[in-house]
């Protein structure tokens, strides 16, 4: 049967990397006997496929996507595209918008964002696409702006900016407010925040507010997730400096956020995550931790032998407040986002392992 893991084990408990690696195995130690088994049961409900490639030989970390009439994109984005990180190469910041007009057409170029971005918040609203926050190499960015591709032409319309600049955090729409939590404000030290902001974006004058700080502890690379009437928070890492070292602390602890009654502790995942797919897979009242970092391998592989992430999918019950195994994904990734389009998530582009990315482009059915 399907390993399912109930309330929360352990509250405050953190896997350490850095200066204090996580031990060996202890995350995976609770499901690796029964991962074969689940997957098989699974295999009928995770149903995936992959759309046509990013046309990048590389492929890119922290896009923005969303839809635009019907158009899917795929923006912005960062890798390494002429040597590797253990090569001394050069991380590189990407401005191209990507647009996929359906599922058996060809990627085309549609235009080009303000400037080289990643690793920002993005969402579909309406037939446009908000993004929010990012990076480039030198800074961290507060401005927000809507995409819209009309008949072909890419227009970009500013929106307030953020309170404060923001990459690395996690955000998805509920209803028609984008709310956005954690990350970083600037790229350097020690520095991840718990603030909570939201946009109303049904108003005709929308504007930032800060809403109730996020009582986990101050984290960037969460996952974002939106089902039954809540905004959900996953995971992360937290930083932390000692010695002159800024280590990762691996999270693995779940929250609930519900408009007008504040934030709720809720069962832990299974294992610590880091940068899945965000905003996660979601349905009524359930939605999927896919794959991400588990910091299992943080500070004890060199990069250039790490064999990949997990490939887990982990499903998580609202009514019973629940985490089940229920299979793996072919193309385990992280630091990418997650989209509805022609009946499926999207799930594009992603990073495989630390410094090497994928132009692939897979989707999920969640078939019953």
């Amino acid at each position: 049967m399907n390993r399912a893991f109930g309330q929360p084990l352990g509250h405050g408990r953190a896997n350490r990397v850095g200066w204090s690696c996580l031990r060996p195995g202890e995350a995976a130690a609770w499901f690796c006997g029964c991962c074969l088994l689940a997957a098989k049961i699974a295999a009928a409900e995770l149903v995936w496929e992959q759309l046509p490639r990013l046309p990048d030989a590389e492929g890119f970390a922290g896009t923005f996507a969303g839809v635009s009439h019907g158009t899917l994109l795929v923006a912005g984005g960062a890798n390494f595209p002429e040597r590797k990180p253990w090569e001394g190469g050069r991380k590189v910041w990407h401005d191209t918008v990507w647009a996929l007009d359906g599922l058996e057409a060809s990627w085309r170029i549609a235009g080009r964002l303000p400037r080289p971005l990643a690793y920002g918040v993005s969402a579909t609203v309406g037939n446009s696409v908000v993004c929010a926050g990012g990076s480039d190499a030198d800074r961290h960015y507060a401005e927000c702006f809507r995409l819209t591709l009309t008949n072909g032409v890419l227009d970009q319309q500013p929106l307030p900016p953020l309170p404060v600049p923001l990459a690395n955090a996690a955000g998805a729409l509920l209803g028609d407010t984008l709310y956005v939590v954690g990350g970083a404000d600037r790229p350097e030290g020690p520095a991840a925040l718990n603030r909570f902001f939201a946009l109303d974006l049904s108003v005709t004058l929308p504007r930032w507010r800060e809403l109730e700080s996020f009582p986990g502890r101050p984290r960037i690379l969460p996952v974002a997730a939106v089902t039954d009437g809540a905004f959900f928070v996953i995971g992360g890492t937290a930083l932390e400096s000692q010695d002159g070292t800024v280590g990762r602390i691996y999270l693995r602890d779940l929250w609930r956020y519900r408009p007008g009654e504040g934030w709720q502790r809720l069962a832990d995942a299974p294992q610590p995550c880091v940068a899945a797919v965000s905003p996660a897979p979601a349905e009524a009242s359930r939605f999927y931790l896919v794959s991400g970092d588990d910091g299992a391998l943080a500070g004890s592989v060199p990069a250039e032998k790490h064999p990949g992430f997990p490939p887990h999918v982990f499903e998580y019950r609202c009514d019973r407040d629940q985490w089940t195994l229920v299979g793996q994904t072919p193309a385990p990734r992280a630091t990418l986002p997650g989209l509805w389009w022609q009946g499926r998530w999207i799930l594009p582009s992603g990073e495989v392992r630390p410094g090497v990315r994928s132009p692939e482009v897979w989707t999920l059915r969640l078939s019953r």
